[in-house]
C-alpha cells in the first residue's frame, strides 16, 4: 500500500487545495500518471501518481485545503497485477460479484468499447492545461478531433470553445428542419426574456477561485507588512526604441519570438541592483538579508489571476537571453506548466501594465521582496530638448518600495541609474 501525500510545491508553501481528482477509487493508475490537481498560492498543477496500482482510497475530497505531507489517498500496489486483467474479460470472472451475471458478456459489443474510446484521446493530446482537461471531461470532447492553435499545436480553452460552438451550431438547424414540432417552442421562448428581468436578482454571487483568494491574501499581507511608497520617473526610450525597430524582424525570423521593451528594462534594473544591493535585499525580522543572486520575477497575467515566475541569475543574461526567458516563462505560466521552483526565490520584480495601455501605476510589492518596478506604455511624446520641441519615445517607470528599508533618496538614485542605462543604451542585443 502506497500513501499519496500533498506535496510541498515550493520552499514557502505550507498547504495546498486539492481541486480535482483525475482518477476514481477502484481505477487503475500508472506511476507518474496525473492523479489529482492542486492549487497553491504559487502555482496550479497536476500531481503524478507516486506508484502504479489501484486507487483504493481517497481521503481528501475536492475543494479541501490541507497541509503539506498530509495523506490524501492510498494506492494498492499489490492489486496492480489484478487491475490489468480487469480491463479484459478474465478479471471480472475472477471476482465473485461481477462474473455471476452474464450481462457483461451480453453487453460486450456496446459496454466495453465506449470507455477505451473516450480515454485515449485525452492523453495523447499533448501538454494540456488542467482547465482544458476539465472542459474536455465535462463536455465529453474527443480531443483528437480538436485543432489546437497554440504553440506547437497545443489545445487552448478558446479552441475548445470554438469546437463546442461549431458542434452546437448545426444541432438547432437540424432540429428546425427535422419536424414542424419546434414551431410550438417560439411562444415559450419570448416569455422567458420578459419574465426574467422581473424576477431576476440584480446581483450574481459566486465563490472566489483558490488562486484569486491567495492573490487577495498576498495583496492584503503586503500592504499590512510594508509601508508602500512609489516614485515615478519619466524615461526617454528613443535609443532603445530605434534599436528594437532595427532588430525586431531579425529576432522574429531567427528565434520565433518578438523583441519587446521588457528585456531592456530588466537589463537596466540588473545594473541598478548591482550598484544598490539594498533594493535586492529582504527583511527577516530585524535583520537585513542581502541576496548574492539577482533573481527577477516577471508578473504574468493569467485568465483568472496573476503569477510571477522568476528569471534566475538574471545578471548573467544579455537582452536575447532575458527575452527568451520572459517568453518561455510567460508561455508556460499560461499553459500551467511551470515547475514549483520557478515561482519562488525572486529578489526583485517587474510588472508590465504598459502592455495594456496604462501610462503608469503603483504596483504592490511581492513579499518578501522590498521593491517592484512598474512599466508604463511607451508613447511618442513631444518634449523640449535644448529649447526645441522634439518627438521622443517616452515611458513612465514607477518604483514601489518598502519604506522600512528603503528611503526616498535611495529609491530615486536607483531609478536614476535605470534611467541612465536606458537613455544612453550602448549594449548590443545579439
Amino acid at each position: 500500500m502506497t500513501d499519496v501525500v500533498m506535496p510541498q510545491m515550493g520552499e514557502s508553501i505550507v498547504e495546498g487545495t486539492l481541486t480535482k481528482w483525475l482518477k476514481k477509487p477502484g481505477e487503475r493508475v500508472e506511476r507518474d500518471e496525473p492523479l489529482f490537481e492542486i492549487s497553491t498560492d504559487k502555482v496550479d498543477t497536476e500531481i503524478p501518481s507516486p506508484a502504479a496500482g489501484t486507487l483504493s482510497e481517497v481521503l481528501v475530497e475536492e475543494g479541501k485545503t490541507v497541509g503539506i505531507n498530509t495523506v490524501v489517498a492510498r494506492i494498492d500496489g499489490a492489486g496492480s497485477p489484478a487491475a490489468k486483467p480487469a480491463a479484459a474479460a478474465p478479471a471480472p470472472a475472477a471476482q465473485a460479484p461481477e462474473p455471476s451475471a452474464p450481462v457483461p458478456a451480453a453487453a460486450k459489443p456496446s459496454a466495453p468499447p465506449p470507455p477505451p474510446v473516450e480515454e485515449p484521446p485525452a492523453e495523447p493530446a499533448g501538454p494540456l492545461s488542467p482547465l482544458v482537461r476539465k472542459m474536455a471531461r465535462e463536455n465529453n470532447i474527443d480531443l483528437s478531433k480538436v485543432r489546437g492553435t497554440g504553440a506547437g499545436g497545443r489545445i487552448s480553452k478558446q479552441d475548445l470553445e470554438a469546437y463546442l460552438a461549431q458542434s452546437a451550431a448545426p444541432a438547432p438547424m437540424a432540429a428546425q428542419l427535422a419536424a414542424p414540432a419546434p414551431v410550438q417552442a417560439p411562444p415559450a421562448a419570448p416569455a422567458v426574456p420578459y419574465q426574467a428581468p422581473a424576477g431576476q436578482a440584480k446581483t450574481r454571487i459566486e465563490p472566489m477561485s483558490t488562486m484569486r483568494l491567495k492573490i487577495a491574501e498576498h495583496m492584503v499581507l503586503s500592504k499590512r507588512t510594508s509601508p508602500h511608497v512609489t516614485t515615478v520617473h519619466r524615461v526617454d526610450m528613443t535609443k532603445v526604441a530605434k534599436l528594437r525597430d532595427r532588430y525586431k524582424d531579425q529576432f522574429k525570423s531567427n528565434y520565433g519570438f518578438s523583441l519587446t521593451y521588457l528585456p531592456f528594462i530588466a537589463r537596466a534594473s540588473v545594473a541598478a541592483l548591482r550598484q544598490f544591493p539594498l533594493v535586492n535585499a529582504s527583511l527577516d525580522g530585524n535583520n537585513i538579508v542581502y541576496h548574492n543572486e539577482i533573481n527577477i520575477g516577471i508578473a504574468v497575467a493569467l485568465e483568472n489571476g496573476l503569477i510571477v515566475p522568476v528569471i534566475r541569475n538574471a545578471d548573467e543574461k544579455n537582452v536575447l537571453g532575458l527575452q527568451r526567458s520572459i517568453v518561455d516563462l510567460a508561455a508556460r505560466a499560461r499553459a500551467r506548466a511551470l515547475k514549483p521552483d520557478e515561482v519562488v526565490g525572486g529578489t526583485f520584480s517587474i510588472t508590465n501594465f504598459g502592455s495594456y495601455g496604462s501610462l503608469m501605476g503603483t504596483p504592490v510589492i511581492n513579499q518578501p521582496q522590498v521593491a517592484i518596478i512598474g512599466v508604463g506604455t511607451v508613447d511618442k511624446t513631444p518634449v523640449v530638448i535644448d529649447d526645441a520641441i522634439a518627438i521622443r519615445s517616452i515611458c513612465h517607470l514607477s518604483l514601489s518600495f518598502d519604506h522600512r528599508l528603503i528611503d526616498g533618496a535611495l529609491a530615486d538614485q536607483f531609478m536614476t541609474k535605470v534611467k541612465q542605462v536606458l537613455e544612453s543604451w550602448s549594449e548590443e542585443v545579439l
